[in-house]
């Protein structure tokens, strides 16, 4: 099993920087796609940004390209979400989310780390 612990949200004017972190324990090697997504009351949950076990490639949502960057360290025990030039549309709560190897969904969630960001 794989347990999730997001870590580093607050709340911060337009303009700033928050890094968020996550914690990844248990069977690490398991794990695949790693990503970032975000929900706020009464919506939907919806996806930031990922990265890919194999290739290390980035995906993220339009809305934030150039603007967050996600990484991991290398032995993949914690997943970051840098996020710079933040807005009042990007207060959310943010999950971390993991796939396996065997499968594109995704089966691992923390329980998020709350942001907010006022103009």
């Amino acid at each position: 099993q794989v347990q999730l612990v997001e870590s580093g949200g607050g709340s911060v004017q337009t303009g700033d920087s928050l890094r968020l972190s996550c914690a990844v324990d248990g069977r690490t090697s398991t794990t695949g796609t790693m990503a970032w997504f975000r929900q706020t009351p009464g919506k939907d949950r919806d996806f930031v940004a990922s990265i890919e076990r194999e290739t290390n490639k980035e995906n993220y949502v339009d809305s934030v390209k150039g603007r967050f960057a996600i990484s991991t360290d290398n032995a993949r025990t914690t997943l970051y979400l840098q996020m710079n030039g933040l807005k009042p549309d990007d207060t959310a709560k943010y999950y971390c989310a993991a796939t396996t190897l065997f499968s594109a969904d995704y089966l691992f969630w923390g329980l998020g780390t709350q942001v907010t960001v006022s103009s």
